[in-house]
Parts: structure tokens; sequence; C-alpha cells
């Protein structure tokens, strides 16, 4: 699962339990390939950051721990509530509640951050356009745009119409999936079950929704939203995606001269 912005359900009791369910997550190796694409492919160390679709946060406060001034914008008012628990300085990191396709700031940004398939999330015609020319919008000239997209070979193999079974202590959530090849969406029907201080568990049903994007897809709204592609990888080491990857690490950058 991933940091998302849309969903029938409310994110209520998965915002709770989100961290606990995606602890296999290394934001740390994530923060460092961050700082690898930052030296690779910025004229100069971006000051101002920010992190769309930020969810609980936990990007956002890694990469404030290593002295980047943070923006974190989220259409989740309870993951912003469980990212708003951790701040310990009341002025940095800024969260915003707001879409993803329609947020604004009050100035630009030297680099933007998108991760965990959260742009997937976007299922409707335009969408995507829509996101990057709103991130190019708002990025500083040769400003870099660093984000991940489940692969086609994700959808079609790995979710497919597969059931998978996430536990953590006092949490468990069971995982169905429906895919069809046709529309490209892909529905995820999630049962949780929640303990209680009395040791009783709470169910809560949510369904949501991600779409599939090929690599054209992706490059083709890129480019029409100004935004020029730098790269795609597999891994944080670099490594060029094969017919097998599940999950593209892209790099755009706002051109200088745009």
């Amino acid at each position: 699962m991933s940091n998302k912005n849309f969903s029938s359900g409310s994110y209520g009791p998965l915002a709770r339990v989100y961290d606990k369910l995606n602890a296999e997550v290394d934001y740390a190796s994530w923060a460092d390939f961050v700082e690898k694409c930052f030296e690779k492919f910025c004229t100069n160390r971006p000051e101002l950051v920010l992190d769309l679709a930020c969810g609980t946060g936990r990007m956002t406060y890694e990469m404030l721990s290593r002295g980047y001034d943070m923006i974190g914008v989220d259409g989740s008012a309870e993951m912003l509530t469980e990212a708003l628990s951790r701040r310990e300085d009341p002025s940095n990191p800024l969260f915003l509640m707001q879409d993803m396709r329609e947020f604004e700031l009050y100035g630009t940004v030297g680099a933007a951050l998108c991760c965990l398939d959260s742009l997937n999330y976007l299922t409707e015609d335009g969408d995507l356009q829509k996101t990057f020319a709103n991130v190019c919008n708002y990025l500083d000239y040769g400003g870099l745009f660093l984000f991940d997209v489940n692969t086609p070979y994700k959808f079609e193999k790995i979710f497919g119409d597969n059931a998978y079974v996430l536990e953590d202590e006092g949490v468990y959530c069971g995982w169905q999936n429906a895919y069809d090849p046709e529309t490209r969406l892909c529905n995820f029907y999630l049962t949780m079950f929640e303990e209680a201080e009395d040791g009783t568990y709470d169910r809560t049903d949510e369904d949501q929704t991600e779409r599939c994007y090929s690599l054209e897809e992706i490059k083709s709204a890129l480019d029409a939203a100004g935004l020029e592609f730098v790269g795609v990888w597999s891994d944080f080491n670099f490594t060029a995606p094969d017919d097998i990857t599940e999950r593209w690490y892209i790099a755009a950058r706002r051109p200088q001269n745009r």
C-alpha cells in the first residue's frame, strides 16, 4: 500500500496503522537515493523540498532530518493528523491538506518528491498531466521531480486477482485485488481488524483503486506538462528496469528555459 490522496475509504482507521502495515519500507535508503539524484541532476542542492502525497510524513521527516526545509501535501486529513503528531517545530515541516492535482504553494521549491506509487491513484483521464503541470509550475527552473509508480508487470502479475494478508501487532489486513486489463484499473478490497484496548477487534472495510500507466504515457504526460524526462530505474542503485521490474523510480526536471 502507499501514500494516497484518493480512496472511497475515510482513511481514519488506515491512517492509524498505516506505518505498521508498511514497516518494510526503508525510508533512509530511499532518501539516500533522493540525495544521489540531487547530486547527479541538480545544479545546486535544493533547500526547500515538496513531499507530494506525503501521507503520515515518514519521508517528509526523513528529508527534514537531513537539513531540508519541507512542505508536505496530502488530501487526507487523517493521514496529516498522523504526520502532525510527529512535528516538533511548529513551522517545519509545513503540512497542507490539498488535492495533488490542484495544490497551491506560496512559492516555488527546489525539488519535489511523490513516493510509494501515489500517482497510480490518479485514475481519471488527464489527472496525470494535470498533476505534472502543477508540479512544474511550482518547481524552480532546473528543479527536480522524483516519483515512483507501479509497473504494468506488477499490475498484471503481482496484483492481478490475487489476495494478500498484512499483519503486525494489533492489526490484521486482508487484501483482495481485482485487475481489469481493459480499463487498466485495479480495485483493492481491504478488510482490516484493529485490536481495541479490551482485546476485542474492530473491523473496517475499505475500497481503493489504482490505475496502470505505461512508461510511454508517463513520458508523454511529462512532456505535455513542460517537464523533461531524465531517467528511470528499477531500484535505488540506478539499475536499468527490465520486463519483471515491479516499480519504476523516475526523475524529471523543469528545464532552465521554461
